[in-house]
């Protein structure tokens, strides 16, 4: 169980690396996306979608795996909330 646990943790580790990466170089080239990339965790709407997301998939996760994998669900959650965020007018 527990090397099951480190290495959902260094997968979801390695993923979030990577979109932070892919952040500051878009920052870096144009100022102020970052704040627009991840502006949908300040919205109420998107703090639903993550915590809706979260708990159905820690549900499955739980039953069918354990808790072993609930990271994975957690940055699922992450990423469904992103591609639903609210279009800017």
């Amino acid at each position: 169980m527990t090397g099951e646990f480190a290495s959902a943790l260094l997968g979801t580790a390695v993923v979030v690396a990577v979109l932070v990466m892919r952040t500051a170089f878009r920052e870096a080239k144009t100022p102020g996306s970052a704040r627009e990339a991840w502006g949908f965790l300040r919205e109420p709407r998107g703090l639903v979608t993550v915590f809706v997301v979260v708990c159905g998939l820690s549900a499955v996760t739980w039953t069918a795996a354990g808790p072993a994998y609930l990271p994975w669900a957690l940055l699922a959650g992450l990423l469904v909330a992103q591609i639903f965020r609210s279009p800017r007018a």
